[in-house]
């Protein structure tokens, strides 16, 4: 399935059915009176946050959603039928915006989470509506209520506890790849990664979502590279994992490069906590990991963890120094068949 985290949407309301002007006609009846039923309510638009999605994709396929509009009353004081209303089903983490794609309408974070778009129009009323005792006969009646034509955009934020950041090629795929059963792709060239991907990770008998996330580079706020805009995926992370080439010649700048992105980001995310970790030190002998590790922990200004996604070496500690920074409330006990399995 491809990966689709921003959309365009037309949408528009039903308009009400028109009032009916009627009047009984029967044998013996003269008198009959006005007999004309309301309109029925047009169709409205929702939106609806649904399990077991992760992608935008089915809007690439079809951008316009128009609800129906409702039916005319009729005589005999019938009421039309009301149009049927249209729910847009979409995954956790999406955000409804305007059309300005700065107004935040909706943030959707949880599953059976719903919001009305669109409100359908109201039906007008019959003349039977009007009737009183000094209009006996009344000849008008209501039209419907026109419906609500509106483009939103629609964008996802993938939830997710953990947050990957690096430049391309840092080792991020390969982290996730190591502590848990996501298979994205890796290889030995910039960019291996064009979409976000998931993963479960378990330690210590708990669980937590990682997000990995393309590669940033310098000027990526400027649209370099593939830019900035997967950022938004990491905005709901409870905490921010870091990873610097330990094989490169420059570990201090490349730290650099990636917070002041996230600085010119804006937001919050820079202000999330941050675990920094040098990785790929099993191709890096004890000299080049101390002087590495030393030049680093002065950009940082802190503790800097050791690290490798392919010997799998340092990856506990990493992990358990994540699972401090997760509130409780947001992981998730592991199965007990499992807690007494491998972990890496």
């Amino acid at each position: 399935m491809k990966f689709l985290d921003l959309a365009k949407v037309y949408i528009r309301s039903g308009s009400g059915g028109n009032g009916c002007v009627s009047f009984r006609r029967e044998k013996f009846m003269e008198y009959g009176g006005p007999d004309g039923g309301d309109g029925g309510r047009g169709g409205s638009v929702w939106v609806e946050v649904t399990e077991g999605l992760n992608t935008l994709i089915d809007f690439r396929y079809q951008q316009h959603f128009f609800a129906k509009n409702g039916q005319s009353g009729m005589g005999r004081q019938r009421t039309g039928k009301d149009g049927d209303d249209i729910v847009l089903r979409v995954p956790v983490g999406t955000e409804i915006m305007d059309e300005d794609q700065e107004t935040v309408l909706a943030d959707l974070t949880e599953v059976g989470e719903r919001f009305l778009l669109a409100k359908g129009g109201n039906g007008g009323f019959g003349n039977l509506h009007f009737k009183s005792a000094t209009n006996q006969a009344p000849r008008r009646a209501n039209p419907g209520q026109e419906g609500i034509d509106r483009t939103i955009w629609l964008r996802l934020k993938l939830i997710a506890d953990v947050g990957l950041l690096g430049l391309p090629n840092a080792g991020k795929s390969t982290f996730l790849s190591a502590t848990s059963n996501a298979r994205p792709k890796i290889a030995d060239y910039p960019f291996t990664t064009l979409h976000p991907n998931l993963g479960v990770v378990g330690i210590d008998g708990v669980e937590f979502v990682v997000a990995d996330i393309p590669g940033l580079i310098a000027g990526a706020h400027e649209g370099r590279g593939i830019g900035d805009r997967f950022l938004g995926h990491v905005e709901r992370c409870a905490v921010l994992l870091h990873l610097v080439d330990g094989t490169s010649d420059t570990v201090a700048e490349d730290y650099e490069t990636i917070i002041n992105e996230l600085e010119a980001y804006g937001g919050e995310l820079a202000d999330k906590p941050r675990i920094t970790a040098l990785n790929k030190v099993d191709s890096l002998d004890d000299e080049e990991r101390a002087a590495a590790k030393a030049e680093l922990e002065a950009a940082v200004g802190g503790p800097v963890f050791m690290m490798s996604g392919v010997s799998r070496e340092g990856l506990n500690e990493v992990l358990r120094s994540m699972r401090t920074e997760i509130d409780e409330d947001r992981l998730r006990q592991k199965p007990q068949e499992e807690q007494g399995s491998w972990q890496p």
